[in-house]
């Protein structure tokens, strides 16, 4: 009897503030945005992805930066087909800001050829990005070991807390759903593939022609590997400005390594050249060039690589990715069927992510709460410490229900909740 004195007298007094809070219509947030700010292939050509481009240095430059505008989680993707930034932020100028500065391009380029996302719809993106449906040769899923070497940078350098964790963890689970339920990727599909492929229908005789391979990063040594499995030609040439490199995919596969110094000269007897070098400026260049028969030179790198001027040199034919990527087949039309499956899958991933990032931004202010009202009844004497604590924890639970029931006003009375009853949660900081 003492406890029903004690919450009907509470209740009564609660009623008028949580109505008010329910049918508060103002458009408060009490969370930075998520924001994905970015160019790609489907916006912008090879030139202007490759302003846009980040090395190494620029990269820890750029998260320096972010720190210092207090960005707390951030996530930069840097590939031959796009620079995404990821993460959440107060604006997403705060974003482009960090682009356009640490890279070669303008706020103006931006304007012109780039991206923001936001929230939901960015969520979606990245998620889409991830399982390859994004990427120029669909079902290439080279992406999510890019993506998990973005993450392990973040994570290093500190900007990587509990919800960026959680989605790139969401991400790579449903990139491995997709490629083992479903056969988007059947086949090999990258842009090492399809250059190699361009080789197998554009030169006659691949088995006996010179082949050198200029760069062994990534791109590169999977280049090397398809070139060995595809062309039955035991004289790949691999050169490379740090020679172990070099020598350490040598020692994978049948081919040779030659020294950087000879680089020259290996181009002069070559049939066919493929440039998958990381600079950030030509590394092939006319003055380097002097072939007495036809060469076919594929550049993987963005930026370009090879100097625009190459290409017009006599016995010279230049290709660049974007063309390899254009590459279709037989195979391709396949993959295509499995979009509805992957994509379903994907949403399945994304909506158990967006369901534990909601619940998880209103539970300070909930518990908050919570204590507010233990507080506020427990100077009643009529009042026990069980009473209390029952009477506080049916409160928040219908509150809770609330929100739960209606996701598209969380943000509104969890910030209304927040201005009634004075309260200051504590915010997890992961």
């Amino acid at each position: 009897m003492c406890y029903l004195k004690t919450f009907y007298r509470y209740f009564f007094f609660l009623c008028p503030l949580i109505f008010a809070l329910f049918k508060h219509k103002a458009n408060l947030s009490l969370f930075q945005t998520f924001y994905c700010v970015g160019i790609s292939y489907k916006t912008a050509d090879i030139d202007l992805r490759g302003k846009f481009s980040c090395n190494d240095s620029q990269l820890h430059a750029l998260f320096l930066d972010a720190k210092n505008k207090g960005i707390k989680e951030l996530i930069a993707i840097t590939t031959c087909n796009r620079t995404e930034l990821y993460g959440w932020a107060a604006s997403e100028i705060d974003f482009v800001s960090l682009l356009c500065t640490h890279t070669q391009g303008t706020s103006k380029e931006f304007e012109q050829a780039g991206y923001s996302l936001k929230d939901e719809v960015a969520f979606e993106h990245l998620f889409r990005v991830g399982t390859g449906l994004e990427s120029q040769i669909l079902g290439d899923f080279e992406i999510i070991s890019q993506i998990k070497k973005s993450f392990y940078r973040s994570k290093k350098m500190n900007m990587v807390q509990g919800s960026m964790e959680r989605l790139i963890n969401a991400v790579i689970q449903a990139s491995k759903r997709i490629k083992t339920e479903t056969e988007i990727s059947s086949g090999a599909t990258s842009v090492a593939f399809a250059s190699v492929q361009f080789i197998l229908k554009n030169v006659p005789a691949i088995s006996s022609k010179n082949i050198v391979l200029f760069g062994t990063g990534k791109i590169g040594a999977n280049t090397c590997e398809n070139l060995v499995k595809h062309t039955q030609n035991d004289h790949i040439v691999l050169i490379n400005r740090t020679q172990e490199k070099a020598d350490k995919i040598a020692g994978k596969f049948p081919v040779k390594t030659k020294p950087y110094g000879e680089l020259v000269e290996a181009i002069r007897d070559a049939d066919v050249l493929i440039v998958a070098t990381g600079a950030q400026a030509a590394t092939i260049t006319p003055d380097i060039i002097h072939t007495k028969k036809p060469l076919l030179i594929l550049d993987l790198s963005i930026p370009r690589n090879v100097a625009l001027e190459v290409n017009a040199l006599d016995l010279v034919d230049v290709i660049h990715l974007d063309t390899l990527s254009q590459i279709t087949d037989a195979t391709f039309a396949k993959r295509k069927k499995h979009i509805p499956k992957a994509e379903e899958i994907l949403n399945t991933i994304k909506v158990e992510f967006l369901e534990w990032l909601q619940h998880r931004q209103y539970i300070p202010t909930l518990k908050a709460f919570k204590e507010k009202i233990k507080a506020t009844t427990a100077v009643e004497p009529e009042s026990s410490y069980e009473e209390t604590e029952q009477m506080a924890q049916k409160l928040t639970g219908q509150i809770a229900a609330y929100l739960r029931n209606h996701p598209e006003k969380a943000d509104s009375t969890v910030a209304l909740l927040q201005e009634v009853f004075q309260l200051t949660p504590d915010y997890l900081e992961s």
